[in-house]
């Protein structure tokens, strides 16, 4: 009889730790992001875990070209960057950790899949195999449906994370925005929520 394939990232399996062990836990986690629009071209993002405690900030700007967005923890202290590379088919953003921008401080970078798509596809290249000319093959994937900003992140064909986009008429009115993340036991949380404000920034 052939094994089942697995289709769940699980506790016992080996810790994802792309931008800090700290943000691994040995549990599944629930969070809650809450995205604020602050100005035309600003807006912001907080993570709270299910206790209402702030874990991250996002600060950055919402609209324009080369945009760059910073990830903070609840003191003020920046995590990584996050930049967009211009104007490219595949939307291309690059991440590094704390403030850098330099080559041997890159974490990861986030493409599109398909230079034209209707629905969330896109691929993540790990520092170490970054040159994507030479490798098409991603370190992860994260895909979605047509309506909303909801999707799934995969390692291989193992479930990693999921983000479910709440949508309201009231809260879009208000320049509100709400996601509820559920990320596997020993997987990043921090880069699980830095790619869902890329893909975020990518949609909007």
């Amino acid at each position: 009889m052939p094994k089942n394939k697995k289709t769940e990232w699980q506790v016992g399996d080996p810790t994802i730790s792309i931008v800090g062990d700290q943000f691994c836990n040995p549990y599944p986690m629930d969070l809650m992001v809450k995205r604020k629009v602050q100005s035309f071209s600003k807006d912001n993002y907080q993570v709270f875990d299910p206790s209402g405690n702030l874990l991250l900030q996002i600060d950055g700007q919402a609209w324009g070209i080369n945009r760059k967005r910073v990830m903070t923890d609840p003191a003020g202290f920046t995590i990584l960057t996050m930049r967009q590379k211009g104007m490219t088919l595949k939307n291309k953003w690059e991440v590094h950790g704390g403030e850098s921008k330099e080559r041997e401080d890159l974490l990861f970078t986030v493409h599109h899949s398909l230079a034209v798509s209707l629905k969330t596809s896109v691929d993540v290249f790990l520092a170490e195999n970054n040159n994507v000319k030479k490798s098409n093959t991603c370190d992860f994937h994260a895909s979605g449906g047509y309506s909303n900003i909801s999707f799934k992140v995969f390692k291989s064909d193992a479930l990693i994370a999921g983000v479910t986009h709440k949508f309201t008429w009231g809260s879009f009115c208000k320049g509100k925005c709400n996601f509820r993340v559920r990320v596997n036991p020993e997987v990043d949380y921090a880069f699980i929520i830095a790619l869902l404000v890329m893909v975020d920034d990518n949609e909007n």
